[in-house]
């Protein structure tokens, strides 16, 4: 699959995800580990390349994120709770 870039980055939730990752006060791999928990496999590196642009998200990794994070996947999209 060839891989896209938006604006120099390979995702638009990667910033949003940290915001909502520091704010539980998590780390990387506490992240990393709770989305294991639902089924979905993303190591620390993986968490750490998607914070920073470098790693494109798939739609359900969004989802598993967002639920370990306690927002909406809309607000790791665009900043809105819908």
């Amino acid at each position: 699959m060839k891989a896209f870039s938006y604006g120099g980055q390979r995702n638009v939730s990667g910033e949003r995800i940290r915001q909502a990752r520091t704010r539980k006060r998590c780390t990387q791999a506490d992240l990393a580990a709770r989305v294991q928990v639902s089924g979905v496999i993303l190591e620390r590196d993986c968490i750490s390349r998607i914070e920073n642009g470098l790693r494109m998200i798939q739609d359900f990794e969004l989802r598993a994120i967002a639920a370990a994070l306690d927002v909406t996947a809309d607000w790791l999209l665009d900043g809105e709770e819908k």
